[in-house]
């Protein structure tokens, strides 16, 4: 397979406590539901939470995208309930270098600190590394986003330097980002760590 395989042979990644499933019109309502609350978009380019039309914006763009084959769009569904929780991307397809990035990574703060975002990382790592052939996998986030860039940081990933008025941000807010990548060499371990990472946080649920 290559990089843009994914949009000719759609996967749908299964873990112990998520599924990542090709988004579909069929998430709309649950996840306008689930990414409610104003502070699942503190760090991304929009505030989608604030009124409806901004949501429906986001998630036909994301669908738009995936039909423009420029990204590739995932719902996170909890595998307890079936219920949709977040939502993932790879986006910025390299093809010819075998790259591309994660992003758009939004889940319910009902789910933060569950399990959930690590295991949708590691589905996703898998298939990028695994599946796909990917030599570069990458991750931006905003560069005041501590929380982000402690989980990237302890997945592991390696930081590659701060990219100055990066993105305008709603409010007209310039953000710096912060760049990470992990690269084939270093997936085995990454994997291990990650692993371990997702069994310790599952631990509490399985009392």
């Amino acid at each position: 397979m290559s990089v843009l395989d994914v949009f000719d042979q759609p996967p749908t990644l299964d873990g112990e406590l998520v599924r990542m499933e090709p988004l579909a019109e069929r998430h709309r309502e649950p996840l306008r539901s689930a990414l409610s609350d104003a502070a699942v978009w503190r760090w991304v380019k929009i505030d989608a939470a604030s009124e409806p039309a901004l949501f429906d914006g986001w998630f036909d763009q994301a669908l738009a995208n995936v039909a423009g084959r420029s990204e590739f769009a995932f719902a996170t569904v909890r595998r307890e309930d079936g219920s949709a929780i977040g939502s993932s991307r790879y986006l910025s397809f390299r093809p010819d270098d075998l790259g591309l990035e994660i992003g758009w990574t939004v889940v319910s703060r009902a789910a933060w600190g569950g399990g959930a975002n690590s295991e949708a990382k590691l589905l996703m790592l898998e298939h990028a590394f695994e599946r796909l052939g990917c030599a570069r996998v990458e991750f931006k986030t905003d560069a005041l986003n501590e929380r982000a860039r402690a989980a990237l940081a302890a997945m592991p990933s390696s930081f590659e330097g701060i990219f100055r008025k990066h993105m305008l941000m709603y409010g007209d807010r310039w953000r710096d980002s912060a760049w990470y990548a992990i690269t084939n060499e270093e997936w085995p371990e990454t994997k291990r760590r990650l692993c371990e990472r997702v069994a310790a946080q599952r631990l509490p649920e399985a009392r």
